[in-house]
């Protein structure tokens, strides 16, 4: 039993188990990557205090403050919660299960799903949503990599730098990507490009051995050996599995006050899921301070002061 569990390991999500941890609850943080958006910026230069740099260097820094105050990184995707008279337990899509007294929910917008079998099974062993983060992961090995805009274009590049080969595969016959990125994909040696193409099913015992694709034209069906998935395919917001807890707005973002409390006690939220204005990565991590504070109040029965000038 948790203090409280952490969804999403982005600004928002780290910063809250920075502040929980701090408050001395027992923190666990579940998310099937770490940094969030953040780590899709190339060069930050307006988070205070830090210089320029890579969102993931940024990102590397909040987890190390996280981890090292104490919070449990768990990886997985949260696919179910539910109430269990005074805790919530938060399910896993590889079936694992945790639970705890409060819940907080900061992870932002999520990388859509293609949907097809062993995608979820396999997620954080093989299956990845974040080239920046997990190519060096495959070097020397086989690897696919699925969608046709620039981000997946780009991050094919990125995978030929350290894996064996890379297979692009792209359900149209022509890239969406920038003309001059798509010219670099065809020159590239190490890219095999897969088109006209649908992902069936990812394949594994313990991790990641193979793709099935099928070729929308001919039928033709065919398995990929590979080591690696990574999908680029876009990102929306997902609150499919708590909206039967909290209540959400038009664009199915989570409802919040201003201290970060959601519709149903217990239960708290900040960052991209919910409708705060200017999405920026410091105003994700003051909003997951601002929860983690309110959590703590929660917890401990409104004993803690509103407004808490402490270090």
């Amino acid at each position: 039993m948790y203090d409280v569990i952490i969804v999403g390991a982005g600004a928002a999500g780290l910063t809250a188990a920075i502040y929980t941890c701090r408050k001395k609850l027992k923190t666990a943080i579940l998310s099937i990557d770490v940094g969030g958006q953040t780590n899709l910026t190339s060069h930050i230069e307006n988070y205070p205090g830090t210089g320029p740099m890579h969102g993931i260097e940024l990102m590397r820094r909040f987890q190390d403050e996280a981890t090292g105050f104490g919070a449990e990184l768990i990886m997985g995707k949260a696919n179910k919660v539910e109430k269990i008279e005074n805790s919530f337990r938060v399910g896993l899509a590889n079936g694992e299960a945790y639970d705890c007294k409060a819940l907080i929910l900061a992870y932002g917008k999520v990388p859509k799903s293609l949907g097809i079998e062993g995608e979820e099974k396999f997620m954080g062993r093989g299956v990845s949503t974040c080239v920046t983060c997990d190519a060096p992961l495959f070097k020397k090995r086989d690897v696919a990599i699925i969608g046709g805009g620039n981000s997946a274009v780009e991050g094919a590049l990125e995978l030929a730098t350290f894996a064996k080969k890379v297979y692009i595969i792209h359900r149209r016959d022509a890239f969406r990507a920038d003309e001059i990125t798509v010219g670099k994909l065809k020159q590239n040696q190490n890219i095999e490009i897969v088109i006209n193409s649908v992902s069936l099913k990812i394949n594994g015992e313990k991790n990641v051995e193979s793709i099935d694709v099928e070729n929308t034209i001919t039928k033709e069906k065919r398995q990929i050996k590979i080591d690696g998935v990574f999908i680029e395919i876009g990102y929306v917001v997902d609150t499919s599995f708590v909206q039967h807890l909290v209540k959400v707005n038009e664009k199915k973002e989570i409802i919040v006050d201003e201290r970060g409390n959601t519709s149903c006690p217990g239960i708290f939220s900040c960052g991209d899921i919910t409708p705060v204005p200017f999405k920026q990565t410091v105003i994700a991590a003051g909003d997951g301070a601002k929860a983690a504070l309110e959590c703590y109040r929660w917890l401990t029965g409104g004993k803690g002061a509103v407004l808490d000038w402490t270090h």
